[in-house]
């Protein structure tokens, strides 16, 4: 509801807690020395506001200009509400000189804004640009603009442009009194000053931009007409009454012509023509007061004169006579008749008891005064000069200084408490600390310019140390301690509050005339004359005023309104009776969530323990005056209630469909730090005084209810409604105004990047906002209540959106509307019970996570709106604190409301992926997003497993939360639980994708043994596709996936599939991996596919021969193309090959000698990888393993006359070879099987070779001894002598043959002893060398020569001369077989 406002206003100090005013110090030295016996005048303080200032499409929108003088000294301010001004403050000294009262005057030009200073000396013209002509654009978008003062160091103020000396008159001493100044039309600088001597001197400076010099004119009382009034000039020229001393100037131009008015000491009001230099009027001001004898003797010292100017009452002026006790203001207009008369009408008289006017302002409709009273408080009031029948001042209440004493609880630390205090947001300016801290220091060093964290950590250093070195005891007690604790801050404080009343002196009253804003000019800062809501302007009120109030404008009946008054008046007395250390105990329990009740009675009990002034009777007497309670208490409840029906500025951004300069004109509005600082503090006093009204209240219902039927009259029915709504309703409202009154006053914590960095990124997952509202315009020497970081981000769009909904953008900026509206509007935004909740969610967009916690603390056991809200906050707040469990706990207790509240509905609306069926899964969908983003997974699995629970229906939803489940259990390293989320998983497409993942990440983290043993079930089947289309995609060396196949097949027993895979691997291995590692490897697959297929009966021991060249078609993998783009045709259906064992064995043989020959020859591990079994042969032999070459042969059934014909030729090198062929022989020599012998004798190593070689021929016979002669047939091709156990083992075997070879050879002395021997052998004589079992005999078996190649030998024999005895031998020796095989045929046939 909107707020009803009250006549009356409060004073809020809008001061900014920087620790020093940055002013720029500029010198004026026209070289003049100080007057003799110089006169002091009091300080004096103005302002000047802009003629635009209440248009909102203005540069200078609410923006004004404030000074203070001192001594020789002037302070310049510019200030403005909505933006931040840079380079706004200048300090200006004036040498030798010292400001006039009134020296200050200011005007604007269309482009110039001209600064006019008056000293006892001289006086200035400081000619600055308009802020209008700053900007060229008439957009001006930044938040922070340049002062007009930006640039006043660069005049040159000392030129005769800007100063000129005050010509001083023949016999003149003394220096001005007062003075005025303005600028004519024609751009001439008039500065009327009050001659010491009585009379006026107005120094003239030509026009800034044109050259002249000063002129000077006195005007004189002997130049009045004598027309005017009758009056006659009795005193001759030159000889002046001192009664004709102005004691205040003000001056108007009018029809061309500048009037000067001039209150004297005289009592008297004379009205001067500038352009005539006479006198028009005079006026006793007498004759406006009553009982005026006495007066008339006393000089007049403190008259006052002031003019306003309206379009309506024409030139209104106000003249306030200072006489003892009974001050009085007249107002008068000034008429204009024919002929160049005027005349004064009197309007209206107003007394005031005041003593002392500091200063005083006329409007076109009030008079504003500021005085202070005796014991040195500011007093300010203003009165309607038309419309007062009682001639009854309005109230202001101004601000009291800080507590003289603090308050210490009894658990509360005295240093804690005391700098609480002094560093709260409302209390002390930061150069009040500042100076009392030089002082507690004895000055020992200048603080320049200190954060107001190192300003209190320098405080701190300071009282402490002054503590610790005042100490001599070594030992004492707490107590003694906590005492000495309290005695050094409380001087500190005391310190303080010095300070701080000489900063709040009031030095001068301005009212704008625009805006109707009302500023007090203090000796330290400006505070805001805010118009006072009118509960709160009751509570406020002084006693007098209240006892005489008939009416108020929060009740319509006057009856209701009489009794509202009479209700207030009791709650004064209730206020007055609670003393403070009760009140520190109500306060404890707010903050401590204990029933606000329950304390309001403990108070109540105290009092009416502690009641030596009958103040309960008192109440008990008034109350029986109030006709109708609880009506009054209604009336009360529900003005003081800031609930709302709708949301706050729930209509969105700033009005859209208006102009951009009007946007960007509300963008700005009240934005400035000083604005922010008002409208906040207005709304923590609002709190601060509205928290006390409900306390009183409560104590006041809580003493109704004991009365009972004594001060009802209706009974017990008013009092069960007073028990079960109107106690439960103050109750409600006091917690909502503390928490108001807490959170105006929480500091906002500095945050550092990356928090601010982590957040954002929170913020996004979330889909909250872009980017974080950070305050943009936040000054390091000015900390920030979370109410004003609130206010500055994100509350004044919302704030000015809505006052602009219902107002044009042309209307006036009046001060007293927009502020108040402003103020209320921002309360609701706070008050905990409305619907909105963007206080909470800048608090979180800021990382003000303590202070959001605070909040959600204090409101947690009586607040029922936003309750998920507040709880999904707090869960925010625990997640930033790293307290993960206790977020996690929040964010499932906020679920519940996830349909009912606006936040939480926006938060799951902004879900842009496939829609969750209900708005709580997505909820939970955005949680757990954001949970993962915080990397918390055992968190995510915790709210997943919950969710699940909660979509039974929605398919989609459960197999997206499983596959998170899965995930996150994978990633911790939980591979059960991970296989258990996959096996629930209802949909296929992702239960594959899990599994896949599944499969390649135990991979790679090895943790096979997990993998293989799961059970799969209805899974099996893809297991083993994912891990073969792995297998056949990935390189072989770098993952392990047909090992862990086949794992995975030998752990379910099926040995052929193990086998199979086996079987691949190796063929694959020599294919692709051409390194003795790969050939490696390929040897222990075939070996163990051997072993599957032994395993299994030998009916199934078969495997189907893996495709060659890798070709596989993967399930769900793209069709494929030709290198024209068409689809390939169906592959050809290719035979089927079916290996067995023994091919298996085959296999395993020729890698294992592949393998053999890598090791002793690693070169050859790049051919030997696909290399046939006869190559192999060849390329063993080559190397010299003859063993493996030998085992191939055999297992391959392949002749191993090249495996003889190599190691003979081995044998031939070794031979004639020299040492180096002999050392390299011992290492293909090792690497053969040498049947052991015992040796005594050193064997060299071709005698080693020649030891192998005859082994062969030993245990590997042949048929008719083939291996023999290919091996001698290498040797005699070479030339080699036939060692003699190779011709005698041969010649055993087959001895025709040895012959044949040795004619094939030419050796014919060889064949021919050879022929002798085996005729020798058949006749009987060393039979057994030539393998015949029974030499010629009768009995004997048939025997036979190679008569043929005996033919040969005798032939060439008997063809070469040289050798005809060996061919006789011949000849005789097969004469004598001839004869007895003669012999013994006839014996034979004969036996038959």
């Amino acid at each position: 509801m909107a707020a009803v406002l009250e006549r009356s206003f409060i004073e809020i100090c809008g001061f900014e807690r920087e620790t020093l005013h940055r002013f720029r110090e500029v010198t004026v030295n026209l070289g003049l020395s100080a007057l003799p016996g110089g006169v002091k005048f009091p300080d004096s303080a103005g302002a000047f506001h802009y003629e635009e200032s209440a248009k909102l499409l203005s540069v200078t929108s609410n923006r004004f200009i404030h000074w203070s003088t001192s001594g020789d000294t002037v302070q310049l301010v510019e200030q403005s509400l909505d933006t931040n001004l840079l380079n706004n403050a200048v300090k200006l000294k004036f040498t030798h000189c010292t400001l006039l009262p009134g020296g200050v005057n200011i005007q604007e030009t269309l482009n110039n804004v001209i600064i006019l200073i008056a000293t006892n000396q001289s006086v200035h013209r400081l000619v600055l640009p308009h802020p209008t002509r700053m900007y060229r654009s008439e957009l001006v978008t930044e938040l922070h603009m340049q002062s007009i003062f930006t640039d006043v160091g660069k005049l040159s103020l000392q030129d005769p442009t800007h100063s000129a000396v005050i010509p001083s008159s023949v016999g003149q001493t003394g220096s001005p009194t007062t003075s005025t100044a303005w600028l004519s039309q024609s751009g001439e600088t008039h500065y009327a000053l009050a001659s010491p001597a009585g009379g006026i001197m107005v120094v003239t400076l030509s026009p800034h931009d044109a050259p002249g010099g000063v002129s000077v004119l006195e005007l004189k009382r002997s130049s009045m007409m004598q027309r005017l009034s009758g009056w006659m000039p009795t005193a001759i020229r030159g000889d002046h009454n001192p009664a004709d001393l102005v004691l205040s100037l003000a001056v108007r131009e009018l029809e061309e012509d500048s009037f000067i008015f001039a209150l004297c000491q005289d009592h008297k009001l004379r009205m001067w023509s500038f352009r005539e230099q006479a006198c028009l009027l005079e006026a006793d001001m007498l004759e406006y007061m009553p009982a005026c004898k006495g007066v008339k003797r006393l000089a007049g010292q403190g008259h006052r004169l002031r003019l306003a100017f309206s379009s309506t009452t024409g030139l209104c002026l106000s003249v306030y006579l200072a006489v003892p006790q009974r001050g009085q203001f007249t107002v008068l207009q000034l008429v204009a008749t024919d002929n160049n008369r005027y005349s004064l009408d009197h309007i209206s008289s107003l007394f005031t008891t005041q003593e002392t006017l500091v200063d005083f302002a006329l409007t076109s409709t009030d008079i504003w005064g500021v005085w202070v009273d005796d014991s040195n408080t500011t007093v300010v009031k203003y009165i309607n000069f038309e419309h007062n029948t009682a001639g009854q001042w309005n109230q202001v209440f101004v601000q009291p200084p800080p507590e003289e004493e603090v308050h210490i609880g009894v658990d509360q630390d005295p240093r804690e408490t005391y700098l609480e205090v002094l560093f709260s947001p409302l209390r002390f300016t930061a150069s009040a600390i500042v100076k009392a801290l030089q002082i507690y220091r004895r000055g020992s060093e200048r603080i320049t310019d200190l954060s107001w964290d190192t300003l209190r950590k320098e405080v701190t250093v300071a009282v402490e140390s002054e503590l610790q070195s005042s100490v001599t005891e070594f030992e004492f007690s707490q107590e003694e301690y906590r005492q000495l604790q309290v005695e050094f801050w409380s001087k500190f404080y005391a310190c303080c509050l010095q300070y701080q009343e000489a900063l709040s002196m009031p030095l001068g009253l301005t009212v704008s005339q625009h805006t109707s804003m009302v500023c007090l000019l203090k000796k330290g800062f400006v505070s805001f004359l805010l118009p006072c809501f009118a509960v709160d302007h009751l509570y406020l009120s002084y006693d007098e005023y209240l006892f005489s109030e008939e009416e108020t404008p929060i009740a319509e009946d006057p009856e209701v309104g009489r009794d509202v008054l009479q209700l207030v008046q009791c709650l004064r007395l209730v206020s007055d009776a609670v003393s403070g250390e009760m009140a520190y105990e109500m306060e404890r329990a707010l903050e401590q969530l204990q029933s606000p009740e329950r304390a309001a009675e403990l108070v109540l009990e105290n009092m009416l323990s502690n009641d030596n002034d009958n103040v309960i009777e008192d109440i008990q007497n008034k109350l029986q005056d109030i006709r109708n309670p609880m009506a009054a208490m209604m009336v009360l409840l529900r003005e003081m209630d800031l609930e709302t029906e709708s949301e706050v500025g729930g209509e969105g951004p700033i009005t859209p469909g208006q102009s951009l300069n009007v946007r960007i004109s509300l963008s700005q509005l009240y934005g400035s730090s000083s604005a922010v600082s008002v409208v906040c503090q207005a709304v923590c006093h609002m709190a601060m005084t509205r928290a006390l009204f409900c306390r009183d209240l409560l104590i006041l219902q809580k003493l109704y209810l004991r009365f009972g039927d004594n001060v009802f009259l209706g009974g017990g029915a008013q009092l069960l409604q007073l028990q079960q709504d109107l106690i439960p309703r103050s109750s409600h409202l006091l917690s909502s105004y503390y928490l108001l009154k807490h959170v105006s006053q929480s500091l906002a914590s500095s945050v550092p990047v990356d928090i601010i960095d982590a957040n954002l990124q929170h913020l996004t997952v979330l889909e909250l906002s872009d980017t974080p509202a950070l305050s943009t315009n936040r000054s390091v020497l000015s900390p920030q209540t979370v109410v004003e970081l609130f206010y500055q981000t994100a509350a004044r769009k919302i704030i000015i959106s809505q006052i602009y909904c219902q107002q044009q953008s042309n209307a006036t900026l009046l001060w007293t509307h927009m502020i108040s509206s402003v103020v209320n509007l921002l309360a609701q935004l706070l008050w905990p019970s409305n619907p909105g909740f963007q206080f909470p969610e800048c608090l979180m967009a800021n990382c003000q996570y303590t202070q959001l916690q605070e909040y959600v603390r204090l409101i947690g056991p009586w607040c029922q709106v936003n309750i998920g809200s507040c709880r999904f906050m707090l869960g925010q707040c625990y997640l930033a604190n790293g307290e993960g469990q206790k977020a996690l706990q929040c964010f499932q207790e906020a679920a519940t409301e996830v349909e009912k509240e606006e936040f939480l509905m926006r938060l799951t609306g902004a879900e842009e992926e496939e829609a969750a069926s209900t708005p709580r899964l997505q909820y939970y969908n955005k949680v757990l997003r954001l949970l993962e983003d915080v990397g918390l997974p055992e968190l995510v699995i915790q709210l997943a497993s919950l969710a699940i629970t909660e979509s039974i229906n929605d398919v989609n939803s459960q197999a997206a939360l499983w596959t998170r489940i899965f995930k996150h259990h994978l990633d911790l390293g939980h591979n059960s639980e991970a296989y258990e989320a996959l096996t629930q998983n209802p949909d296929c497409s992702m239960q594959l994708d899990c599994l896949r993942q599944l499969v390649v990440v135990l991979c790679e983290r090895s943790q096979l043994q997990d993998l293989v043993q799961f059970s799969y079930v209805n899974l099996h089947d893809e297991v083993v596709s994912i891990i073969e289309s792995r297998a056949r995609g990935l390189d072989l060396l770098a993952h392990n996936y047909y090992e862990l196949l086949y794992a995975f097949h030998i752990n379910r027993h099926n040995y052929r599939k193990a086998g199979t895979v086996m079987f691949e691997f190796g063929m694959r291995l020599g294919r692709e991996v051409r390194t003795r590692l790969g050939l490696q490897k390929q040897v222990n697959c075939y070996l163990a596919a051997l072993n599957c297929l032994r395993l299994i009966r030998p009916e199934y021991a078969w495997i189907i021969l893996p495709a060659s060249g890798a070709v596989y078609e993967r399930p769900g993998a793209s069709p494929k193309r030709n290198s024209d783009g068409e689809f390939s045709s169906e592959p050809v259906k290719r035979q089927v090959d079916i290996l067995e064992l023994k091919d298996l064995e085959k296999e395993y043989i020729l890698s294992r000698s592949r393998l053999t020959l890598a090791q002793h020859h690693p070169p050859s591990a790049a051919i030997a990888g696909s290399a046939s079994a006869v190559e192999m042969v060849a390329l063993l032999v080559q190397t010299g393993l003859f063993d493996s070459a030998l085992s191939i042969c055999q297992t391959f059934k392949l002749n191993l006359t090249s495996v003889f014909e190599g190691l003979t030729f081995k044998c031939i090198k070794l031979q004639f070879g020299g040492e180096e062929t002999q050392n390299e022989a011992w290492s293909w020599l090792a690497a053969n099987q040498l049947s052991t012998v015992v040796n005594t004798k050193e064997s060299s190593a071709t005698d080693e070779a020649w030891r192998l070689l005859a082994s062969y021929l030993d245990r590997y016979p042949s048929a008719n001894g083939q291996h023999h002669r290919c091996v001698i047939n290498k040797l005699l091709s070479h030339g080699v002598p036939l060692p003699d156990w190779l011709v005698k083992s041969y010649k055993a075997v087959d001895a025709a043959s040895l012959l044949r070879l040795f004619l094939n050879f030419d050796l014919l002395e060889p064949a021919a002893e050879l022929v002798l021997e085996y005729v020798d052998a058949l006749l009987g004589k060393g039979h057994q060398y030539f393998g015949i079992e029974r030499p010629l005999s009768a009995t004997s078996s048939s025997v036979w020569l190679p008569y043929t190649s005996i033919d040969q030998l005798l032939q060439t024999l008997n063809e070469t001369q040289t050798n005809s005895s060996i061919y006789n031998k011949v000849r005789d020796k097969l004469d004598d077989y001839h004869r007895l095989v003669e012999q013994t045929t006839k014996r034979r046939l004969v036996a038959r």
